[in-house]
């Protein structure tokens, strides 16, 4: 096992350390109404060559937003009275997908990357959030609370076919594909407090990567898969960590 605390370098990682899930009094842990913050999202293909998604409440509201590299041609996308969060750029650049509160529950959108074509993909009357395209663009995880808590599920890209593939009495939150699509990273209190688990893209073999006494929330796979990028208050604040894929 490897974990180093890592500092500035990875600057956009930084986004996450004050975002995470709280913590209630005495160690109890507590998965607030959005346990799993937007952070901006960049793709390098398609439509959107070059233009990093991003959430912005500027209008008053969240809203989902596009620019260039450089910060130019900022452009409201959604432009809609609900919150509007957790963009992602489909693989290929042509599609974003989001989660909205627009039907009163937040539920998963997808729409073209000029913000038109809006599709409503879940519609399940509870909270269905954080949609993370598959590698290859023909699957969307998501973490969805239609079980009585966060569980995460996996659906094709048109909406069809949602399945379950966590199965645990706790919240299970906010999966990452591993870039060859064979496994999902997630978090969860199933151990009561916060750690970091993978499993196969069909659910199985779920796994404790961090095995930590301290809250470890949010794994991010490193481009080719060799490493994890989390936080962690193990050091009694919350940091940035890398460990390796094996935990």
């Amino acid at each position: 096992m490897r974990i180093q605390l890592l500092g500035a370098p990875l600057i956009i990682l930084a986004i996450l350390s004050g975002l995470g899930v709280a913590c209630g009094d005495g160690g109890e842990n507590q998965v607030p109404s959005d346990p799993t913050p937007s952070i901006a999202a960049t793709t390098v293909v398609g439509e959107g060559a070059g233009k990093i998604v991003f959430v912005s409440d500027r209008d008053g509201n969240r809203e989902i937003y596009s620019m260039t590299a450089d910060g130019g041609g900022q452009m409201n996308l959604t432009g809609h009275p609900a919150m509007d969060a957790n963009p992602m750029w489909s693989p290929d650049g042509s599609k974003i997908a989001f989660d909205s509160d627009r039907e009163r529950i937040r539920d998963i959108f997808v729409m073209n990357a000029d913000g038109s074509g809006v599709e409503r993909l879940t519609t399940d009357p509870a909270d269905d959030a954080r949609p993370r395209w598959s590698p290859d663009g023909s699957k969307i995880a998501f973490m969805s609370a239609r079980d009585g808590n966060f569980e995460i599920y996996v659906m094709n890209a048109d909406g069809s076919g949602q399945t379950r593939l966590t199965f645990n009495d706790a919240n299970d939150l906010a999966p990452d594909w591993s870039p060859d699509g064979a496994r999902l990273l997630f978090f969860s209190n199933r151990d009561d407090n916060l750690e970091i688990y993978v499993m196969n893209a069909d659910g199985s073999e779920q796994t404790n990567l961090s095995n930590n006494g301290a809250d470890d929330w949010i794994p991010i796979w490193s481009p080719d898969g060799s490493q994890i990028a989390f936080n962690s208050r193990r050091e009694g604040n919350i940091e940035i960590y890398v460990m390796s894929a094996d935990g």
